[in-house]
């Protein structure tokens, strides 16, 4: 079995190869990090890959049930180890104990601010219709939810299962809004064709009380400075998502766009480079659980490392995390019969 994905040469997205670098820097944001973080177990990879798939094809195949394995609510001292025992057959040619441990929540080195209002005032959110989404969907927001939107709040932003939901589409709102030369100069107004609402990013996001054409980057909420700027164009053209094979520059989904509006918060309030792209890596795993917990399976076989140890830059590029990377890794793994041909699956791009 080959034992590394990586071969370093350029990421060609419409060839694409897998590009896993050898440099393995160690992201400088570990501090933000939650402490507790549930490890699971396997004693035969390819028998516990298979298992997970096989509940996927049981129509499991959203991401919930990942984001509840791989990423629970529970604390270290309460975490379980999930383990498969293989049949006597399996047994004989089991390969050895892999451990993954994936993160329970992620402190982002930021805070709300009056985001939450500025928002209501901007027309972006239709407060009555964005709780009754949430209340269809069975996760009525929590009285802090509330508090965000309505009052804002100067704690620090913490991303879990149960909130991941919350905040894809809160900064959605934000990234949509906000008044940024990325929205109004970039490949979204380059590529519309004079329709901006052509994206699901734009025409998907149905909770404004005024049309999209008017809202969109309509509202500074976030200005920044000319270093400022430079800093978020320089991370935004290097962060990719699973669904797409845009940059965060580039965001014609829900996904990239509230990407974008969590790093221009973080470019205004002047947080490094190497905690941006620490953060969108962490997004990423609660945003996109099933295909981030994939890949953290193919960088602990080829490389040994731990999600945690993973550099940010790498995991997030596009070689890696664009749709095409995501789809060559799973490859990867498939032809080395760590995962079976039939998993496959995204996440919604809706409200």
């Amino acid at each position: 079995m080959d034992s590394s994905f990586g071969n370093n040469q350029p990421v060609d997205i419409d060839n694409p190869s897998v590009i896993l670098n050898s440099k393995q820097d160690d992201d400088t944001s570990m501090s933000q990090e939650a402490s507790s973080q549930p490890t699971i177990f396997y004693t035969n990879r390819r028998l516990a890959l298979e298992l997970v798939i096989i509940a996927f094809a049981l129509g499991l195949g959203s991401g919930l049930l990942l984001s509840k394995l791989y990423i629970g609510s529970v604390d270290q001292s309460q975490a379980s180890a999930v383990s498969v025992t293989p049949s006597a057959e399996a047994e004989d040619a089991a390969s050895p104990m892999v451990e993954i441990t994936m993160p329970n929540q992620y402190e982002l080195p930021v805070s709300y601010g009056d985001l939450g209002p500025q928002l209501l005032a901007a027309g972006a959110v239709d407060f009555d219709r964005f709780v009754q989404v949430y209340e269809k969907a069975g996760q009525p927001l929590t009285e802090e939810q509330l508090n965000i939107l309505k009052d804002g709040s100067d704690t620090p932003i913490v991303i879990n299962q149960e909130n991941a939901y919350f905040l894809l589409n809160f900064f959605w709102a934000v990234g949509l809004t906000n008044d940024n030369p990325l929205l109004k100069e970039g490949p979204m107004v380059e590529r519309s064709e004079g329709n901006i609402e052509r994206y699901a990013s734009t025409g998907g996001w149905t909770l404004a009380t005024k049309p999209i054409d008017e809202l969109y980057a309509s509202t500074p909420i976030i200005p920044l400075t000319v270093e400022q700027q430079d800093r978020l164009e320089g991370v935004a053209n290097t962060v990719y998502r699973p669904c797409c094979n845009n940059p965060t520059s580039f965001p014609d989904c829900n996904h990239g766009m509230a990407m974008l509006g969590v790093l221009q918060l973080m470019a205004a309030q002047n947080v490094t480079l190497d905690e941006m792209f620490t953060t969108a890596k962490y997004l990423n795993a609660f945003w996109f659980p099933k295909q981030t917990t994939e890949l953290a399976l193919a960088f602990k076989v080829s490389k040994e490392q731990d999600f945690a140890e993973i550099d940010a830059r790498e995991l997030v590029s596009a070689g890696v995390s664009s749709s095409a990377g995501y789809r060559s890794v799973h490859q990867w793994m498939a032809d080395n019969k760590l995962l079976p041909q039939t998993s496959s699956g995204g996440n919604s791009c809706g409200v």
